[in-house]
C-alpha cells in the first residue's frame, strides 16, 4: 500500500466559549478581592484563600446553572451565591416568574418582580432603599435591595437581587459582577442546548439517509432464499426487522460500543447473504472497551462506505476489518477495507464541506466533534486503488458525555 494520506477534520468550533468563561473567572476573582479588601479585618486568612473560595463557590453554583435558568436551577445557585456576596438575602427571577429567595426577609420575595420591572425593561441596574422596600418589620434585616440584570444574547432574561442592611458601592459592583457571570453561564447553558439540537437533527438526518439501496438489496436477498431455503430467509427477515427497529428508534443520542457493534452485525448478516464468498470479515475487539459511550449510528456508515468501496466495487474478493482498542484514556475504533481507496483530495474537500459525497462520514466526523471536540474527529488514510482505512478516538470518560 503507498503511503495513505491522513485526514484529521477541519477546525471551526466557536472559541467564545472558552473567552467566556476565562471572562467569568476574572468577574469572581475580582468580586472576591473586592470583598476581602473591604473585610480585611473580618478574614482568618488571606485574601488568596478569600478568591480560592469564591472560585470554588462560583464553581458549585456554575453546575447548577448549566441546563440555564431554571427555577431548580436558580434554588441551588442563589444558595452558593449569597455567601459569595456576603448579603442578607439574594433572588433571581426571570420575566414572569420569581425563580429563587435565598435568606432572610422571604416576606419580600412576592414584591420582586413588581421591583424587578424596570430591571427586566431598561436592562440597568436599579438601586433601592428603604421607602422602595415599604417594610414595616422592624425585626427585618433588609433596609436596601440591588437589583442587577441578567443579559443574554442582548436581551434581559432575569434579575440578580442583593438584600442587605447596607447599601455600598461595594456591593454595587459586586451585584453586577455576580450577574454578569451568571449572564455568562446562561449563554453557555445555551450553547450546549443549541449544539445538542444540532446533534439531534444531524442524527435524524442520517436516520433519514439509510440507504435505499442496502433496503432493496436486503430485501431481495431475504426473497432469493424464500423457496430454496426458508429457515435462512426468516432469519435474515429478522435481522433486516432488528437493523431497522435500532437505526429508527427514537433513543437517545449516546450507545454503548456493544450495542453499536450488534447492529454492524446485523448488518453484515444482511450484506453476507448478498456477496457471500465474496465478503471476508474480520473483528478485533478488546472488551474493556466495550462499555464505552458512542454517538448513536457512529460506526455503521463507516462500515456501510467500507462495503461500498471495498466490496461492491472491487471484482474479487474483498475483506473488510473492524477493530477497536484500549488506547489508555481512550478507546479506537477503525474500519478498514481493501478496494478501490479514494483521492486524498476528495476526502478532505468532502469533510470540509465542500462536496455532497460521503454524506454518512460527513455526518459522523461532525457530531464526534460536537460530541468530544475537535481532536476527536474522523481520520482518514486512503489512496486510489490502496484500499481505506477510517478511524476515529473516544475518551473513556467525558463530563461532556456524562452530563447529557
Amino acid at each position: 500500500m503507498p503511503p495513505p494520506f491522513a485526514w484529521e477534520g477541519i477546525e471551526g468550533v466557536p472559541g467564545w466559549a472558552a473567552l467566556a468563561l476565562m471572562a467569568a473567572a476574572a468577574i469572581v476573582i475580582a468580586v472576591a478581592i473586592t470583598y476581602g479588601l473591604r473585610n480585611r479585618g473580618r478574614l482568618t486568612s488571606p485574601e488568596a484563600r478569600a478568591t480560592y473560595e469564591a472560585l470554588h463557590v462560583a464553581a458549585a453554583a456554575g453546575r447548577h446553572l448549566r441546563d440555564g435558568l431554571t427555577p431548580k436551577a436558580a434554588a441551588r445557585a442563589a444558595r452558593d451565591l449569597r455567601p459569595l456576596l456576603q448579603v442578607a438575602a439574594v433572588s433571581l427571577c426571570d420575566p414572569t416568574d420569581v425563580l429563587a429567595w435565598e435568606g432572610a426577609g422571604a416576606h419580600h420575595r412576592d414584591a420582586v418582580l413588581e421591583l424587578s420591572r424596570e430591571v427586566l425593561e431598561k436592562g440597568a441596574t436599579v438601586r433601592l432603599g428603604e421607602l422602595e422596600l415599604h417594610c414595616g418589620n422592624i425585626d427585618c434585616p433588609i433596609r436596601g435591595a440591588i437589583l442587577a440584570p441578567i443579559v443574554s444574547e442582548d436581551r434581559t432574561v432575569g434579575v440578580l437581587g442583593s438584600y442587605d442592611h447596607t447599601v455600598t458601592a461595594d456591593l454595587v459592583r459586586a451585584t453586577e459582577a455576580v450577574a454578569d457571570w451568571i449572564s455568562t453561564q446562561v449563554d453557555l447553558a445555551e450553547l450546549a442546548i443549541q449544539r445538542e439540537r444540532v446533534m439531534e437533527a444531524e442524527l435524524r438526518a442520517l436516520r433519514a439517509q439509510i440507504s435505499p439501496h442496502f433496503i432493496y438489496n436486503s430485501l431481495a436477498a431475504i426473497a432469493s432464499f424464500v423457496r430454496t431455503d426458508p429457515p435462512r430467509a426468516r432469519e435474515l427477515l429478522l435481522e433486516f426487522a432488528d437493523f431497522t427497529r435500532y437505526a429508527l428508534r427514537k433513543s437517545g443520542p449516546m450507545a454503548t460500543l456493544s450495542e453499536e457493534l450488534a447492529n454492524i452485525e446485523r448488518y453484515l448478516t444482511l450484506e453476507q447473504a448478498r456477496f457471500g464468498e465474496r465478503m471476508v470479515v474480520s473483528l478485533m475487539l478488546a472488551p474493556e472497551v466495550l462499555a464505552v459511550q458512542v454517538p448513536t449510528l457512529t460506526i455503521q456508515p463507516l462500515v456501510e462506505n467500507a462495503v461500498k468501496h471495498g466490496i461492491e466495487a472491487s471484482p474479487g474478493v474483498g475483506h473488510v476489518s473492524i477493530t477497536a482498542r484500549d488506547m489508555g484514556t481512550d478507546a479506537e475504533i477503525a474500519i478498514e477495507d481493501d478496494g478501490v481507496g479514494a483521492d486524498p483530495d476528495e476526502i478532505r474537500a468532502m469533510l470540509a464541506g465542500e462536496r455532497g459525497d460521503h454524506v454518512g462520514l460527513t455526518n459522523v466526523d461532525a457530531r464526534l466533534r460536537q460530541t468530544y471536540g475537535d481532536d476527536y474527529g474522523l481520520v482518514v488514510e486512503t489512496a486510489v486503488g490502496a484500499g481505506s482505512r477510517v478511524s476515529f478516538r473516544v475518551p473513556k470518560y467525558s463530563r461532556r458525555v456524562q452530563d447529557r
